[in-house]
């Protein structure tokens, strides 16, 4: 071997290494570990997008791993179960603690033979599930008090000659010391775990569905996960971080949907101010302030929720104006809308047309002086920032996103984003300036995160709303790669009949992501292999009944928001899709509805996904193919040189 010669810096380096790897004997060892875990099948990552509160459907998905549990099941037990085993052992699996407890209410004794033939089942699943894991791995997600026992299970072949005695003593005495039900419940979470190596969410957690803080509840213990923040994800962190115009606009859309439940029982929002403040001011609202669950709700408390509805959104409508004017370069003083109302003939003029308002306006509009707020809107919107700003259920949830999130991601060669790349209509991706810079593409991209981030950290320190704005310019804003459209035009839907004023343009980047030369601008951009590299996309609903397809661009890129809200399901025809990236290839799982966590436990009705294949491997994708795998082999390459230098003595 050559001799070795390093800087100081990298002999301070292999001095450190050589302390967790004080021997040959330990080096050696890491190196083989590590070169055998790259030659594992890669993991399973799955991605899901646009979830809007729908808890109970994204919790199922992750139960059943967007069906993989249920297809081990059907090749493990496909020959020996009937079809209706297969189902209840199934929803076992999902649910484990509340099937059993809705098998003891029952009339039915549970036998011993059943717990005993049970656990033979689960462990042979969780074997299978945990097949293309490294024992370290598997050992490190075992539950606590169960690793023992659990692992003698999984690896052991129960019909080995003189394992089959062993093997039936451990599972009887689980039984017989009262633990079948917790171990159960334990092995029935483990195969979940396995299902899903790794989740992406592709942004817009919150708004519509009713659930957004369990999703969040749920997320917060994933074993693995990262997010790409959404436009709904994005108002609701301006929220926290104080921005007055994104808290009036998270309460309009929580108010549209009918979601204060979400807001004052499971965050603790105080809304009564708002709802006296409303009740007060507007005896009377035009329809489309009654929300949209008004079916769930008894005729007095929808029209008190009608009315907050409409004092939120004057309010926000007011603070709207505030914003465009601290802003003159957003280049937004078109939608200055409340300066162009006739407040006289409840008329307003929109690029020189007229159009009649169906309205019974507000008396908090003073026409000469549209955008401030009366005295009492200032009071409630002050005392909702110190609620929301206060708040540490949100803050954690915050917090958890902030953390875990980011405005894209190139992982395993999947560039990961939510909305757009801005685009003009020629193909180039266009120039933003801001803070006195002009940035596009990727370093646009970049720098609305750079600078969400230095506005998040700086929320307390914020003299007034100028310095966190960005959060509210990322939810409307023209050229915002979360919101993808030229204009937003909610003040339009309220208030004119005219479907006309309601058109709101798509960025161009929508009309350009269909061309595989133009997404191979965007890996160039991102500096990606475009031979091998995907696009993979959320926001805009893929409508299905019109023959769209969520593939485009030769499969260079997939768009993944399919409508798992149910807001959306008239317009997708289906209720959500999961892509899933595994060693084999991609694949896409399309959804149908699901009703509800109870009738899939009390009538074993699963989720049903129809799983297409969107691209086969040409050979099984290996860990050392990945980006976690291009780390491990810098690492062995480490450590064989910390082996060299013990070799030459040099260390």
């Amino acid at each position: 071997m050559r001799d070795i010669f390093f800087s100081k810096e990298k002999m301070k380096y292999y001095e450190l290494l050589s302390r967790q790897f004080p021997t040959i004997q330990d080096v050696s060892r890491e190196i083989i570990n590590l070169e055998a875990i790259t030659n594992l099948p890669k993991g399973t990552e799955h991605f899901l997008s646009d979830v809007h509160g729908e808890h109970e459907a994204f919790v199922h998905i992750l139960k059943n791993g967007s069906g993989v549990v249920r297809r081990k099941v059907e090749e493990i037990f496909g020959e020996t179960l009937s079809e209706d085993e297969k189902s209840k052992f199934a929803s076992l699996i999902y649910y484990p603690k509340e099937t059993l407890f809705h098998m003891k209410q029952s009339k039915d004794k549970v036998e011993e033979a059943w717990y005993h033939q049970t656990l033979k089942q689960l462990v042979s699943v969780c074997r299978e599930a945990s097949s293309k894991y490294t024992r370290s791995k598997v050992r490190k997600a075992l539950p606590k008090g169960f690793e023992y026992i659990l692992e003698e299970l999984l690896h052991e072949q129960e019909y080995v000659e003189n394992k089959q005695a062993y093997y039936d003593s451990i599972l009887s005495t689980i039984i017989e010391v009262g633990q079948v039900e917790p171990f159960i419940i334990a092995i029935s979470e483990l195969i979940q775990r396995f299902a899903i190596d790794h989740l992406h969410i592709i942004g817009d957690i919150y708004d519509r569905g009713p659930g957004a803080h369990i999703i969040l509840d749920t997320l917060m213990k994933y074993h693995s996960i990262d997010m790409q923040w959404g436009n709904h994800d994005i108002v609701w962190m301006g929220a926290y971080a104080g921005s007055l115009p994104c808290i009036a606009n998270v309460l309009r859309v929580s108010m549209r949907y009918g979601n204060h439940e979400l807001l004052e029982e499971n965050y603790g929002i105080n809304l009564l101010p708002l709802a006296k403040f409303a009740m007060q001011t507007y005896k009377y609202v035009e329809p489309s302030f009654m929300p949209k669950v008004i079916s769930e709700l008894n005729q007095k408390d929808a029209l008190l929720i009608g009315q907050m509805h409409k004092a939120i959104s004057i309010i926000m409508f007011k603070l709207e104006g505030q914003f465009i004017t601290r802003h003159p370069e957003y280049n937004i003083q078109n939608r200055l809308l409340l300066n162009f109302i006739d407040y006289e003939k409840d008329t307003i003029t929109l690029d020189g047309e007229i159009y009649k308002l169906d309205w019974f306006g507000s008396p908090t509009i003073d026409p000469k002086y549209p955008y401030e707020l009366s005295n009492e809107e200032m009071e409630i919107i002050l005392k909702l920032k110190t609620s929301f700003m206060t708040n540490e259920k949100l803050k954690s949830h915050i917090d958890f996103m902030m953390a875990k999130g980011s405005i894209y991601l190139n992982y395993n060669n999947n560039l990961l984003f939510h909305g757009c790349i801005p685009t003009d209509e020629d193909g180039k991706f266009s120039r933003v300036t801001l803070d006195g810079g002009t940035y596009s593409g990727k370093a646009l991209l970049d720098h609305y995160e750079k600078m969400l981030r230095s506005s998040y950290a700086r929320r307390f320190e914020a003299v007034d709303d100028y310095d966190i704005d960005i959060f509210y310019y990322l939810w409307m804003g023209q050229y915002s790669s979360l919101f993808g459209k030229s204009v937003m035009k909610t003040f339009e839907r309220y208030f004119i009949k005219d479907p006309i004023t309601h058109k709101e343009y798509k960025n161009p980047y929508y009309k350009h992501y269909f061309s595989a030369d133009y997404c191979d601008k965007v890996f160039e951009e991102f500096r990606m292999n475009k031979k091998v590299s995907r696009i993979v996309n959320g926001h805009v609903p893929v409508r299905v009944g019109k023959g769209e397809s969520p593939v485009k661009a030769d499969g260079k890129l997939i768009v993944i928001d399919g409508g798992l809200s149910k807001a959306y399901q008239p317009v997708t025809n289906i209720a959500g899709y999961t892509l899933i990236y595994n060693s084999h290839g991609l694949l896409l799982a399309t959804h149908e509805p699901f009703d509800s966590a109870k009738e899939a436990i009390d009538h074993n009705v699963d989720l049903i996904s129809e799983i297409s294949i969107i691209h086969k491997a040409d050979h099984r994708v290996l860990v050392g193919e990945t980006d976690i795998g291009k780390k491990l082999k810098e690492d062995i390459n480490n450590l064989k040189t910390l082996l060299g230098m013990y070799q030459k003595g040099i260390l």
